[in-house]
């Protein structure tokens, strides 16, 4: 047998390095906070969205019973990877990546001090309570940084390329998250500091007027090619139509729907009233919601403006990014008991990257869906659980918890690509959602709202969450869950809408649910107290 000479075969033998990923500015970091057409590009491997928090480190994964150890441990005020000498370490993360979102309940004046890429000395060192005052550059954007609530919440970007590690000192304050991306190790992104060069600074204020005063606009604008088709539709009862079909490479950028005319009992129709997205001519739509809950609250109509949804005086509308490549079918059923009419309007534009490159929009609604079955995790509640490649992009909770009580101690846990411990670990419900201390003020935010509470925290609540420059993502699987301490018996029943990206060939295992298990959680329970004067 002919032999290749030994320079060639050694040729063969040589594994071509990754192409480097163009490095990323400061600017191109801000703009992530706006884009939603990003969140629709697959994840390449090493991307990532961790976070470090003050949660009770006694719960932990025992991995040589393999269970789960005093899994609902609630002291999540303090909790940090270790004490040194008089300081406490708060975080440590491998680079490249970048801070996103840094929330606390309670911060006090003890420094807190943000070292970067190895460096002596801190890029940022200022009192815990700094973060958020407004008036420590770059942390004055009120858009960006902002009490919610009594939660404390910052979203300026802190850019670093090797490593980050946080350090407390006495005083800090109470309960921490420092939410934080990850990139592949060939991307080179900037080392954060606080003297912003007059770019940035320019973009975090353009982002910030954004969000101040153009939510429920398009943030890219007018697309080219864009279209923008109107229908009104009327639905008798049991009945269901074909709203929009369109074919070719395509994508979905803004959806609006107003209910028209007088609606029987609102707040039931619109949970009755389903609407279903369908790609490329799949079996199952990848958007099926009720109505109203797709918009990101429920019940009923709940005024308020956010990034990707929001419902107002001129309708609902949804600006998620929806890329196709053959066909999008949007349809809507009516299985209430009354008639309504409802006046559609979708703009659509062609790709501006290749589909290979892009997930499937999807978007479900559950209640008590693939919840866990191991008896040491009967306290997590599953928010989203998924097979497959793409990115997880936040939820809406819909908790109906009538004879009241704080139902919100438990903590998200996201558990992705099968971690036995999640990399993302809570302190509370309503920590996730940027509030704190069950407070039931409602507030309106681009990235998290809370928009309806009635009678502290008893009856109806209804808060949000999307994570834009912070989503999860994911190349094997995700599993999202809260806990919930409340049994449904109490009764406190919970229902969420997910949202999430999705690659080819991955499970997403929801289905309908029939409207007797949508509807009817309306009326309040009362509670008789012996020898009380009603």
């Amino acid at each position: 047998m002919a032999r290749l000479p030994l320079v060639a075969a050694a040729c063969l033998l040589v594994v071509p390095s990754p192409t480097p990923e163009p490095a990323l500015s400061y600017v191109d970091l801000v703009m992530r906070l706006i884009d939603l057409e990003a969140l629709a590009v697959l994840p390449a491997p090493g991307e990532g969205c961790l976070q470090w928090s003050s949660y009770d480190r006694a719960s932990r994964y025992d991995a040589c019973a393999d269970r789960y150890v005093d899994w609902d441990a609630n002291d999540d005020r303090r909790g940090v990877i270790r004490k040194k000498g008089a300081l406490y370490v708060l975080a440590e993360m491998e680079g490249p990546g970048c801070i996103y979102r840094i929330w606390s309940a309670n911060p006090g004046d003890g420094h807190v001090r943000i070292f970067l890429d190895g460096a002596a000395e801190p890029a940022v060192d200022l009192p815990f309570r700094a973060y958020f005052g407004l008036d420590s550059p770059p942390f004055i954007y009120p858009s960006l940084v902002h009490t919610a609530a009594r939660g404390y919440n910052c979203y300026v970007p802190i850019p670093f390329q090797e490593s980050c590690k946080i350090i407390a000192a006495e005083g800090w304050g109470d309960y921490y998250h420092f939410t934080y991306v990850t990139f592949p190790k060939s991307q080179v992104v900037p080392t954060f500091s606080r003297d912003l060069s007059p770019e940035g600074a320019s973009a975090l204020l353009a982002v910030d007027r954004f969000l101040a005063n153009g939510l429920g606009s398009d943030p890219a604008g007018r697309r080219p090619g864009e279209v923008t088709d109107e229908v009104t539709v009327t639905l008798p009862p049991q009945q269901e139509a074909v709203v929009f079909k369109f074919s070719g490479e395509r994508a979905i950028t803004g959806l609006r729907v107003e209910p028209l005319g007088d609606v029987a009992d609102l707040a039931s129709a619109l949970r009755e009233v389903v609407l279903k997205i369908t790609w490329d001519g799949e079996p199952d739509p990848s958007v099926w919601a009720p109505l109203g809950d797709f918009f990101g609250t429920a019940p009923g109509i709940n005024q308020y403006r956010s990034l990707p949804l929001g419902m107002t005086d001129d309708g609902f509308y949804s600006l998620w990014y929806m890329p196709f490549a053959v066909e999008a079918l949007v349809e809507v059923a009516n299985e209430g008991r009354h008639p309504i009419t409802l006046e559609f309007s979708v703009t659509h534009a062609p790709l501006s990257r290749p589909v290979r490159e892009l997930g499937r929009f999807h978007a479900k609604w559950h209640r008590d869906a693939m919840l866990p079955t191991s008896p040491d995790r009967m306290i997590d509640w599953t928010i989203l659980k998924v097979q497959g490649r793409g990115r997880f992009c936040g939820a809406m909770l819909h908790v109906w918890n009538p004879r009241g009580g704080w139902w919100g101690e438990g903590d998200e846990k996201f558990f992705v690509d099968g971690e036995r411990l999640p990399s993302t670990f809570g302190t509370g419900s309503e920590d996730y959602f940027g509030y704190a201390w069950s407070n039931s003020s409602l507030f309106e935010h681009a990235y998290h709202n809370q928009t309806l509470c009635e009678n502290r925290s008893a009856g109806h609540v209804s808060v949000n969450r999307w994570q834009i420059a912070d989503s999860v993502p994911f190349q094997t699987s995700f599993e999202g869950v809260i806990e919930k301490y409340f049994p449904n018996s109490q009764p406190t029943l919970y229902a969420c809408m997910a949202y999430w990206y999705q690659g080819p060939g991955g499970i997403d295992p929801y289905g309908p649910v029939p409207v007797a298990q949508r509807a009817g959680c309306y009326n309040y329970v009362p509670v008789a107290v012996p020898g009380a004067v009603e």
